[in-house]
């Protein structure tokens, strides 16, 4: 199945100002690009520690929801741990129905150690099966008058969620994922995957080539899922970007998103702005 490159934008919310995140909003909507990202993290990340400054991801979505007009956009993505897949159902629809439909619900199992043991959010030890427990709640919330679920980890008692998403049956899911448990989850419930893991064209290849043996295990055309990577990304040099997309292009990754690095994301994301033509003609989309 063939799909078409999308190209999106990202501002992580990580060590960033709020008229950054506003620049990138704007920047991705009116230049044409077809999505537009942050994260969800409560503490930062990285090798400079957690006391850097980030703002709540889901509370972003929303904000960017009602300041941009045409764009997609999600959370690349969503921590499951940290929120009750109930509540998350809740504000998914919301922001759906904020932005009249534009919603793309990112998702993993989380893995951030540090932010767990200092606020006390429990699951992460067993946090794949809690995704996959997740993930049938939610898409029973989702699409479904009532939803009972009597899981390992969650439970609910003839729910009731109203409304549903303006998307129809529900938001298209991407699921970011590296290892072997994990690519099984993908197979069984994303529209997109999110590679994690890989740090080269050729690895990633590997991992979408092991996805696709997932696939065909649950009986699941490989071809029904969209590939999707990260480029970080500091605006100097548009070759070195130009380059790297082409090789994950012809890996078969449609789905590209331009991280924009620190300290000036509204700079990089101009400079993505004025190389679109230019990566929107240096791939032709393949076939899977």
């Amino acid at each position: 199945m063939a799909y078409p490159l999308r190209i999106g934008l990202k501002n992580s919310g990580q060590a960033t100002t709020i008229e950054a995140l506003r620049d990138v909003w704007r920047i991705a909507d009116e230049a044409g690009f077809d999505h537009v990202w942050d994260f969800d993290h409560l503490a930062s990340i990285g090798p400079d520690g957690s006391q850097r400054s980030v703002y709540e991801g889901w509370t972003l979505l929303a904000a960017i929801a009602a300041s941009t007009q045409r764009v997609r956009f999600g959370c690349m993505v969503t921590g499951n741990t940290y929120r009750h897949p109930a509540v998350l159902a809740k504000m998914a629809v919301t922001v759906d129905h904020l932005s009249g439909g534009r919603l793309e619900f990112g998702i993993g199992a989380a893995w951030a150690e540090a932010e767990h043991e200092m606020y006390g959010i429990e699951g992460l030890d067993h946090r794949v099966g809690r995704l996959r427990e997740s993930l049938e709640v939610l898409t029973s919330l989702w699409t479904k008058e009532r939803t009972t679920f009597d899981g390992r980890y969650y439970h609910i008692k003839d729910a009731i969620a109203n409304p549903k998403p303006i998307q129809k049956p529900r938001p298209p899911i991407w699921i970011g994922a590296g290892g072997d448990q994990m690519l099984q989850v993908v197979a069984r419930y994303a529209d997109v995957w999110n590679v994690a893991g890989a740090s080269t064209p050729g690895a990633a290849a590997e991992l979408s080539q092991k996805l696709d043996e997932a696939c065909t295990k649950l009986g699941r055309d490989p071809g029904e899922l969209r590939r999707s990577v990260q480029h970080m990304w500091d605006g100097r040099e548009r070759t070195v970007l130009l380059d790297r997309l082409f090789q994950y292009a012809e890996a078969g990754f449609t789905e590209h998103i331009i991280n924009c690095q620190g300290p000036d994301h509204a700079r990089v994301a101009a400079a993505a702005a004025e190389a679109l033509p230019d990566l929107r003609a240096t791939v032709v989309p393949l076939a899977r």
